[in-house]
């Protein structure tokens, strides 16, 4: 599908969140600030009881969605967020997290619409509660059989069309913490989805995360990714499994 111009490409962007009363005025406002015209936001809340759907009160007329209910965790708010968009390209954005610089989906619709992909990724830098830099994720070009290696790209700077979805599934609730590698691994490397690198910084991430938080939650999101691993017909898994935490060395670089 080609467009006219760029900004007749819609984007859904869908922001999922549960008490994320401290970060979430921030996140909203980088998507209100973003070049591309054409945005359809769509917030997914988890039945906040911290103040989150009062901070976002001030911005509702920028939100096309806003749905508040109890779900089954973020992957599951998420897949709701996905069935109420109407967009041509849909990218998720954290509630932590914020869009490196205006031009961010402006340049990512322009990816789509130049080369012609139905998916793209970029680069992301981790920040700290200062929001200075402490890891740089650069993502690069990606090659055929790269995930038996370990390679993953930045799951926040993940946008594809729509329609891809309703083809290949939505995210899979039986992998837990894993479950937006699995649907990249599924995606990318087993349905060999053409991609295409934005050799930008698209995002600035909250340090820290749900998987990294105990050493319990550790060994669960490994034997997850295992999961997605075998399930999606890596070459030799545990071999991937030994190289993707050895990627992240060069972040700290």
């Amino acid at each position: 599908m080609y467009f006219s111009t760029v900004s007749d490409l819609k984007i859904s962007v869908i922001t999922v969140c549960y008490n994320a009363k401290a970060s979430i005025a921030a996140c909203i406002q980088s998507v209100i600030g973003q070049a591309h015209a054409n945005i359809e936001y769509i917030i997914i809340d988890g039945a906040s009881t911290d103040g989150t759907l009062e901070a976002i009160k001030p911005f509702e007329q920028h939100i096309h969605t806003l749905r508040s209910e109890p779900d089954s965790g973020i992957y599951d708010a998420i897949n709701k967020g996905i069935a109420l968009a109407t967009g041509d390209i849909i990218g998720i954005l954290n509630a932590d997290d914020v869009f490196a610089s205006a031009d961010i989906l402006k340049n990512i619709a322009e990816a789509f619409e130049i080369n012609s992909r139905v998916a793209v990724y970029g680069d992301l830098d981790y920040v700290n509660l200062n929001g200075q830099v402490v890891r740089r994720w650069r993502s690069g070009i990606y090659r055929q059989g790269m995930f038996n290696w370990g390679w993953m790209p930045p799951h926040p700077t993940f946008y594809c069309r729509r329609e891809l979805y309703q083809q290949l599934g939505n995210y899979s609730l039986l992998y837990g913490t894993a479950a937006d590698y699995e649907l990249m691994l599924r995606y990318i490397h087993l349905q060999k989805v053409p991609v295409y690198y934005l050799q930008k910084v698209m995002i600035k991430m909250a340090i820290g995360g749900v998987s990294n938080s105990t050493y319990k939650n550790r060994l669960s999101a490994l034997l997850f990714d295992l999961e997605a691993m075998n399930n999606n017909k890596i070459f030799i898994p545990l071999l991937a499994i030994l190289f993707k935490p050895l990627r992240k060395i060069k972040q700290f670089l």
